[in-house]
């Protein structure tokens, strides 16, 4: 299993939101760089890194603070206001290991496909959900999407993987929703990282447990309640298909 450590990046600020409320952000690191730079030095291989003003803009805002990621030697996956596939050629050119595409799954579902087949392992799928139904446009807009319905558009067409994320346990350090995402990771033979809520490294072994390729950890880290470097330990120790 895989574990991202994630920078959310508002106003060229490393932050955290609870249930994805913009307006009530809690400032962690002023320099997302810097940040990035601790967790490599902590053992990650990868980070998560969201552009949450540019999730919510339709289009890349932080983009400064995210090129500055690029030099710290970590795989980086990036989402967050990458709507079009010139979005999507640009990311992956200047260094982006992955590119996460929410919205544009949603709305546009060709393209992405389009993208998967040309960039074969480098587009994960984004499944946002609220109640069981994907959310979109920085979790501002609701649709009537069920998750599966939405993975099934994208099974055999080269996606690296899904990232789900229940919105409503996201920041709250309540518990990953371990019973969907092992649900979803049973549906599709796509690999599966687990997002929203993750608390402690018990669940990490737990998600393992249940076939799940990776864990995105985020206020958890910030507040000290999961170590980084024993959670790649954990990790690396436990079996799954890894993403």
């Amino acid at each position: 299993m895989i574990v991202y450590p994630a920078i959310d990046i508002k106003g060229g600020q490393c932050v955290r939101l609870r249930q994805g409320d913009m307006a009530d952000p809690t400032h962690y690191n002023s320099s997302p760089q810097a940040q990035a730079e601790l967790f490599a030095h902590a053992g990650a291989e990868w980070l998560h890194c969201v552009d949450l003003d540019g999730a919510v803009a339709g289009k890349q805002v932080n983009s400064t603070a995210i090129e500055s990621l690029l030099t710290v030697g970590l795989k980086v996956q990036l989402g967050g206001g990458i709507r079009s596939r010139a979005d999507i050629d640009a990311w992956l050119g200047r260094g982006v290991a992955r590119v996460v595409l929410g919205t544009l799954a949603l709305t546009e579902p060709e393209v992405l496909v389009a993208a998967a087949k040309h960039y074969p392992g480098q587009i994960m799928v984004a499944a946002d959900a609220s109640d069981g139904k994907i959310m979109a446009e920085g979790w501002q807009k609701d649709s009537t999407l069920s998750v599966l319905d939405l993975v099934g558009r994208f099974e055999d067409c080269g996606v690296a993987g899904l990232i789900f994320t229940d919105i409503g346990r996201d920041g709250m350090l309540g518990g990953v929703n371990l019973s969907a995402t092992k649900e979803l990771a049973q549906a599709t033979s796509m690999p599966v990282i687990a997002s929203g809520g993750v608390a402690d490294i018990a669940e990490i072994k737990q998600l393992a447990a249940n076939g799940i390729a990776g864990v995105i950890i985020g206020r958890a880290l910030y507040e000290g309640r999961i170590d980084l470097a024993a959670a790649l330990v954990a990790a690396s120790h436990a079996s799954s298909k890894a993403c």
